[in-house]
């Protein structure tokens, strides 16, 4: 008979918090092994830092933007603007132009618009003879005092369209006079001008010559003046040299007056800039005592090398023992690295030896591959 473990409450709680164990532990595997979500080595201050500067100079550049889009828009309204008024401005002007020309300018009040004008024969009474008994009384087409010849009518109109000529000729001819007089008044007017420029042209030339000759007066007047300076200023100097050589030749110094280097501090403190030497009997008092001082000075010489012998004899003493020491160091020395050396000797072979008994012995298999990915699978 089969017998099956039950399951208690205690089993149920347990495989609980060992599920729950295992998604927190998965969950924080995504954490830490995502890079996106990882947080552990990032500077998060820095980096909100840059995304609210990223979003400060966006926001910068939206309002820079937006102010030049408002400026496009207000400019293109403008422009709108000038385009209707000056659009306005035509039509008035196109409008008072239209009104003057159909007031003033009609074509019923022209000069000749009776050469072309369309209702001609509607206007002029039909040409007959002067027997107009065969027409009715109803007919009127001649009354009294109108002349009815066709040749005297035209010989009206010829004289009237030969004067109509000649007054055209002549406002022509006032015309071309008036355009003559106008262009000869300009060609005055442009040739005194250029008169006028020349004028000042040459009295500018004029006074820039003078103003040339000036200042080459006043430079070579200068010149000379600086040049009778310096002229005065080497006389000057040259009666300075003479007579400061006068000077030094005649005085004390190259006279070599004795008087002239006692000082006021007393007798034996001459005046060093103007002492020319001792006397005889000032030389052997000097040689004297400079012989006395020769003497001591070969005393304390003699003094000095017998102390420095002593003393040599003495470092020479001490160096032989220090040498003798020194020696016995060094020998003592070289039986110690000889004897680290053997130890040294017998360590490295008992080394080679282990190693030899781990590597062919104990550590016989070598781990792969697959012992090296076990690791760094766990969050812990």
């Amino acid at each position: 008979m089969l017998k099956f473990q039950t399951v208690t409450k205690e089993d149920l709680k347990l495989a609980a918090s060992i599920q729950r164990r295992r998604q927190i532990e998965e969950e924080r595997k995504q954490r830490i092994f995502n890079p996106r979500f990882r947080k552990i080595g990032i500077d998060k201050e820095f980096l909100d830092k840059q995304v609210a500067e990223k979003k400060q100079q966006r926001e910068l550049e939206q309002a820079k933007e937006s102010e030049l889009d408002e400026n496009l828009i207000r400019s293109s309204k403008l422009a709108l603007l000038l385009e209707r008024q000056q659009k306005e401005e035509r039509r008035q002007r196109n409008v008072e132009i239209e009104n003057f020309r159909r007031h003033y300018q009609r074509t019923e009040d022209r000069r000749d618009y009776d050469l072309y004008d369309p209702n001609t024969l509607k206007k002029c009474p039909v040409t007959i003879d002067d027997d107009t008994s065969r027409f009715g009384s109803g007919f009127v087409q001649k009354f009294e005092g109108e002349e009815g010849d066709s040749k005297e009518r035209s010989k009206a109109k010829k004289e009237q369209m030969r004067w109509w000529i000649e007054k055209q000729k002549d406002e022509r001819t006032m015309a071309e006079r008036d355009r003559q007089e106008a262009e000869k008044a300009y060609q005055e007017a442009v040739i005194s001008r250029d008169k006028r420029a020349m004028t000042l042209d040459r009295m500018e030339r004029e006074c820039r010559r003078r103003l040339n000759e000036a200042t080459a007066t006043f430079n070579r007047a200068l010149a000379e003046e600086q040049e009778r300076h310096r002229h005065c200023e080497a006389l000057r100097d040259e009666e300075d040299k003479k007579t400061e050589i006068y000077n030094h030749v005649t005085g004390d110094f190259l006279m070599e007056a004795k008087e002239q280097a006692d000082s006021t501090r007393g007798p034996h403190k001459p005046l060093a800039s103007r002492y020319k030497g001792m006397s005889a009997d000032e030389l052997k008092i000097f040689r004297d005592a400079q012989a006395c001082q020769m003497k001591e000075i070969e005393n304390i010489k003699l003094e000095e090398k017998q102390v420095n012998e002593e003393w040599d004899r003495l470092m020479n003493s001490h160096a032989h023992t220090a040498n003798e020491h020194q020696r016995e160091i060094d020998r003592k020395r070289a039986d110690i690295k000889k004897k680290i050396a053997e130890e040294n000797l017998q360590l490295a072979e008992q080394h080679k030896s282990h190693q030899e008994y781990l590597n062919r012995i104990l550590y016989k298999n070598k781990p792969t591959a697959a012992f090296f990915e076990q690791f760094n699978r766990d969050a812990r």
